[in-house]
């Protein structure tokens, strides 16, 4: 059932919440259930965090012995990238709060 209202996102190698409809409209028991799945997702986002960290830190290794620059500047952009996708795991993973105030509003 909740598997209907997650999606896999590739960028971030997780499962987002993906409603089609409003929260409102979904039954208290659809709720628990897409919190309790939100709370197992949301559970492995720091697992993600510290992978993509460790990702960073060996492009950085490289950078730091890099001599071609258009080289040095790719590897730039790859730790650009991977810290743009640890920033948006960090706001997915406050989201909780988002859900919950929801789910006591509803």
């Amino acid at each position: 059932m909740t598997g209907n209202h997650f999606k896999w996102d590739e960028r971030l190698e997780i499962e987002l919440p993906d409603l089609r409809q409003e929260w409102e409209c979904l039954s208290a028991w659809e709720r628990a259930a897409i919190l309790a799945y939100w709370e197992t997702v949301r559970g492995r986002i720091p697992d993600r965090i510290m992978a993509l960290e460790r990702a960073i830190h060996a492009l950085q290794a490289r950078l730091y012995e890099e001599e071609d620059f258009e080289l040095s500047c790719l590897i730039n952009f790859e730790v650009a990238e991977l810290a743009s996708r640890i920033n948006d795991l960090h706001i997915w993973y406050r989201t909780d709060q988002e859900m919950e105030s929801r789910r006591h509003s509803g």
